[in-house]
Parts: structure tokens; sequence; C-alpha cells
């Protein structure tokens, strides 16, 4: 290595290395999936509410994720959250490594692990600067992580790098060309917004969404204090993702999944998860063959299946 050459981590602009630090702090604060279970974190009773609320809104991914074929492999998890799905990979017999960007995260994954009996390793990691040697592992899974991080393809590159060869990547990303994009994000959450102005209007985007009245104060709260930054595009969508004050999330087309994930041997790409909740009156009426149906062109996220 040259010896004025600086390394990669340093070569990140500041305006980058400023967004990650705000994408740390938020999901350090909320991590994901805490927000559907209403038992105290950490506890037994937590991580099974937590699971049977995953499992029961996005049903397909056990199938998508196909955690029983991991048997005997080396798996990382790019983001493992509360360990999840992480779960399902030891119970199946992977040799399981989970990290993620907080420590918030890693600690309750590390707790579920242990209430649960299931062996695994976790650490704090960035995925762009990922702490493993070329060709580590089998199998890596990242689920709705990657379109969270400032360099997102610099994080692909880190898939492919510590992938064994003939190693496979299974990555979901949101995706642009989504009835939640297209519709729900771009129309109506945007329309809706202006109702969050007035606590009259509040309430009313309450009994229409359902959605907390807890979480439309929040956006009220950002609408109020600058309503133009709030509704600029990518600012919006990040806001309307994972929650108020969600300071970075993308989607992508296939075109664009296919791109990102270009040095690898082969790529397959599939979609699921429709968010009944955003479609009115019909949502919870699909039945499940025709919810797949449509969320086999529509869906919210995108499945990329990569072989190094």
């Amino acid at each position: 290595m040259d010896a004025f050459a600086a390394p990669e981590f340093m070569l990140m602009s500041q305006a980058d290395q400023n967004l990650k630090e705000r994408v740390r702090a938020f999901w350090q604060a909320h991590p994901c999936g805490t927000k559907f279970a209403d038992a105290a974190p950490g506890t037994r009773l937590f991580f099974e509410r937590v699971e049977e609320h995953r499992y029961r809104t996005e049903w397909h991914i056990p199938a998508a994720a196909d955690f029983g074929s991991a048997r005997g492999l080396k798996v990382l998890e790019i983001g493992c959250g509360l360990g999840t799905d992480g779960a399902q990979f030891a119970r199946a017999g992977a040799d399981y490594t989970g990290v993620d960007l907080t420590e918030a995260a890693v600690e309750l994954a590390r707790r579920r692990f242990e209430l649960f009996g299931l062996p695994g390793t976790f650490r704090t990691a960035d995925a762009e600067n990922l702490d493993f040697a070329d060709d580590t592992f089998d199998l890596v899974y990242s689920h709705g992580v990657l379109h969270h991080t400032p360099d997102t393809e610099r994080a692909v590159r880190e898939v492919h790098r510590v992938l064994k060869p003939g190693g496979r990547a299974v990555v979901m990303l949101y995706h642009r060309d989504s009835y939640n994009y297209r519709f729900n994000i771009r129309l109506f959450r945007r329309a809706g917004a202006h109702l969050l102005k007035s606590e009259t209007g509040l309430k009313l985007a309450h009994k229409l969404t359902h959605e907390p009245l807890e979480s439309l104060r929040e956006h009220a709260r950002f609408i109020k204090e600058d309503t133009e930054s709030y509704l600029a595009p990518g600012e919006f969508l990040s806001q309307n993702t994972d929650g108020a004050g969600n300071p970075l999330a993308r989607v992508y087309s296939r075109r664009e999944a296919r791109e990102l994930f270009r040095d690898f041997s082969r790529v397959e790409l599939h979609t699921h998860f429709l968010n009944k909740r955003w479609l009115p009156v019909v949502g919870n009426l699909l039945p499940r063959g025709l919810e797949a149906r449509l969320a086999a062109r529509w869906g919210w996220h995108l499945w990329i299946y990569g072989t190094k």
C-alpha cells in the first residue's frame, strides 16, 4: 500500500460521515422491530411477540430466506436487528454471525440467543467496512438494511468480498416500482402530510390509516419545523419508510438492483410484501394467493439472490 494513501474509511466525505452518524443514532434509539411488541424489551415474551408479529405480517420471509437450507453453512447477517431471522438460521444448524451498526441491536440480539439457548456470534460493524477476511462465508443475508447506509454500492462490494467463491448473497432492498412507493408514499402519504398540520387533520389521518397517534404527531412535529425540507423527495421517502426522523432510505428498481450486484456471476430477483395496510378497504380481504400474485409485481420488498 502507498505510504501516503489514506485508508478507505477516511476517504468518505464529511457529509457521508455525518449522515452515517445520524443513521447510527436513529437506529440506536429505535432498534428495528421493538415497536411491534408490548412487552418489556429483552424479556422472553418481548422476543416471542416480535417474532410472532414479523412472520404473521411478513409471512413470506421463511420461504424467501429459506432458513432450513443453511444447515452447516457459515452465515453472516448484516443488520441483525433483534436477532429474529438470525434465530431461524441458528435453529436450522447454521454457524451464525450477526453484525449491526448499533450497540443496542447487538445487545438485544445477543440477549435473545442467550434466552433461547441458541449458538451465535455478534459484533458491531459497519456494512461498508466489514472486519472479515475475503472468502469467509457461505451465505450473507441482509434484510432491509443496505438501503439505509450512505454508500450502498460499497456495502454490496463488501458482501461480495467476504463470500466464498460460489457463496450466495440474499439481500432485501426497498422496491422503487412497488405499490407502496409509487402510490402510498408518493401520492397518498404526501397528500395526507398536510392533514398533520392541525389536530383535527391529525385525528382524521389516524382514523383513515390506523397509524398510531404518537407516530403521526412525530411526523407533524417535523412538518411544522420545516415543511419544505420534510416534503423534499429524498427526505420524504426516508421519513415515510421506517418512522419519523429516519435520516436515510432508498428504493431500487430491478434494473438498479442488477447494476448494484453486477459483480456476481448470477442474480435472481423476486418481490414480496404488498403492505396491505395501505390498500383501502380491500387490503385485509385479499386471500393469500392473490396477495402473493400482486406482490410478485408490486411488492415493497425486492429480494436479490446473488451467487459469487
